[in-house]
């Protein structure tokens, strides 16, 4: 699924997908640009998530956290794969007071 999502997006190299540690209790998985650490079954929304992490991650480990950039790309995940409401997503984000770049994309894309 995450190839076919990079590629869908028209992205190289994507990040490549490794088993999460059985022994893991912190967190349900994890993602950086180079993979994504996933337990043997992952929700869409987590698979998503974790995509953005990569998606928002550079090759030497600079990443966006739960940023702007990371929630735009995040936004954009959801609408496009999960079919969410931008909109009732948008109005959620701003009363939590959760600030959103609308314009994100990969931090490993040049504009």
């Amino acid at each position: 699924m995450v190839n076919a999502i990079w590629s869908d997006l028209g992205l190289r190299y994507p990040p490549v997908v490794q088993a999460q540690s059985r022994r893991a209790r912190k967190t349900i998985a994890s993602a950086n640009r180079l993979s994504l650490l996933l337990p043997e079954k992952t929700p869409a929304w987590c698979l998503l998530h974790e995509i953005a992490h990569a998606m928002t991650t550079t090759v030497d480990g600079q990443s966006d956290g739960h940023g702007a950039v990371f929630i735009g790309i995040y936004v954009q995940l959801l609408t496009r794969y999960l079919r969410m409401d931008e909109t009732a997503l948008m109005q959620s984000l701003q009363e939590a007071s959760i600030r959103v770049a609308l314009d994100a994309h990969p931090v490993f894309v040049t504009a």
